[in-house]
């Protein structure tokens, strides 16, 4: 069971395959690539603004904590100048406190900065990449316009084409149809002549025709008979006046 479900999702997997290779248009799929490709740029360029404006809230930070150390470091140095080492104390400690926090700052503001470097550098690197696509894109586009046109023109030329095609198969039946009804006229004249058929649009019956053609075959006998009198009958003349030519030479 599981080697039949397994070769059914396979031929189903092929199917559709196939089917989404005669559905995908290569130019739509590479501007659609390009599409992504673009949107992958913004989303870095909208991470190095990130990077950067956390980078500079940092070192705002830092400018802030370094005017408090010395704000506390003139403090001390008043408290001693009035004899309160106490308060002198309490400004060194929050001075000191003060420092730990700049140098925290100062190493997130070196990886944040760390991060922006690599970002550009990505950044740079995917413009350039981007580019180039779009150019390889450009003449992909074109040499596949240009093979689909000549497709195009050597299917009409050759008549190989589906409208071709369609063409071709619509004169084969045309033709077909005309000589089939070449050969049933000429059938029709046939059996009309032949007698097989009935002409309804003349007033002669089937009699009347027969009768017309003994006639017309008595006419043909008569008149044959009566050439063939006559030529004999000129034949007989000619005999006679040829004998009388040789009798007179004899006479004299």
């Amino acid at each position: 069971m599981a080697g039949l479900l397994s070769r059914t999702l396979t031929i189903i997997k092929a199917k559709y395959s196939k089917l989404l290779n005669r559905a995908e248009n290569p130019n739509e799929t590479l501007d659609y690539s390009y599409e992504q490709m673009l949107q992958q740029l913004q989303n870095v360029k909208r991470g190095v603004a990130d990077v950067v404006t956390a980078k500079k809230r940092l070192e705002l930070q830092t400018q802030k904590l370094e005017q408090s150390v010395v704000t506390l470091e003139s403090q001390a140095r008043q408290a001693v100048a009035a004899n309160r080492e106490d308060l002198a104390r309490q400004a060194l400690e929050k001075k000191a406190a003060v420092q730990q926090q700049l140098q925290g700052l100062d190493a997130q503001v070196k990886e944040l900065g760390d991060q922006q470097e690599k970002l550009v550098a990505g950044q740079q690197q995917l413009e350039a990449k981007i580019e180039s696509f779009r150019s390889q894109k450009e003449v992909i586009k074109a040499q596949y316009s240009a093979a689909e046109a000549q497709v195009r023109i050597g299917e009409a030329a050759t008549g190989i084409g589906t409208h071709m095609a369609d063409t071709g198969m619509a004169i084969q039946r045309a033709k077909d149809k005309t000589e089939e009804l070449q050969a049933r006229a000429s059938a029709i004249d046939e059996l009309t002549a032949a007698g097989s058929l009935e002409d309804f649009t003349s007033s002669d019956t089937q009699l009347d025709r027969e009768l017309a053609s003994i006639s017309a075959s008595s006419q043909v006998d008569s008149e044959l008979a009566k050439l063939k009198a006559e030529v004999g009958a000129g034949g007989d003349t000619k005999g006679i006046a040829a004998g009388d030519a040789t009798e007179e030479p004899a006479k004299q």
